[in-house]
């Protein structure tokens, strides 16, 4: 059986994908998507984090989290915000009725991936990157033809900050956009 092993960084910030199980565009939904904020507030709640940039699209969220000092622990996070997702979903018909066995062996829905994907951020230029990345996901994934076009997205929060210009990576009124390179950023099936 392989080993996982996340990465130990104090106070970092890091990159996670979360990505629904077998892509189900759960978050095509905006209660959902409601869901999922009001999950994240609770977590939050119980063990504090930043969030420095989030995308939320229809079968997967991207994030960045900044924890506190002496904090590495992004990993219970994660697992404390899907299960209260989960948990959010129950009564509304929303979980199948049919759950593999070994995902009732597991204590698990057909809502999550088991695991996700996750980047220690290792400075600034890695830091706009995996921003850039976050920011152009739904053009990425022709959902959007511009950034600022998305509702779910951190985009419009770093351009009230002034981190980008709202025309970013923008092809509105038949611009040619100038879209940003990821050479370094590869993920496993969940991009």
């Amino acid at each position: 059986m392989p080993q996982y092993r996340r990465s130990c960084a104090p106070g970092g910030t890091f990159f996670l994908t979360l990505v629904t199980y077998r892509r189900t565009p759960l978050f095509s939904q905006p209660e959902n998507v409601s869901r999922l904020r009001a999950a994240i507030v609770k977590t939050r709640t119980e063990r504090p984090f930043e969030i420095t940039g989030a995308v939320v699209l229809p079968d997967h969220i991207h994030f960045l989290w900044t924890l506190p000092p002496n904090d590495s622990d992004y990993s219970q996070r994660v697992s404390r915000l899907k299960i209260l997702f989960t948990r959010s979903l129950r009564g509304t018909r929303s979980l199948p009725e049919n759950v593999c066995a070994s995902r009732r062996k597991h204590r698990e829905s057909d809502i999550w991936q088991r695991r996700f994907w996750e980047h220690t951020i290792r400075d600034q230029a890695d830091l706009t990157r995996h921003l850039n990345y976050i920011h152009y996901n739904p053009v990425k994934h022709g959902l959007v033809s511009c950034p600022h076009l998305w509702e779910y997205s951190s985009f419009h929060t770093w351009v009230k900050k002034g981190g980008y210009q709202p025309d970013w990576a923008c092809s509105c009124c038949g611009r040619m956009p100038q879209i940003p390179d990821f050479p370094e950023i590869v993920f496993g099936e969940s991009g």
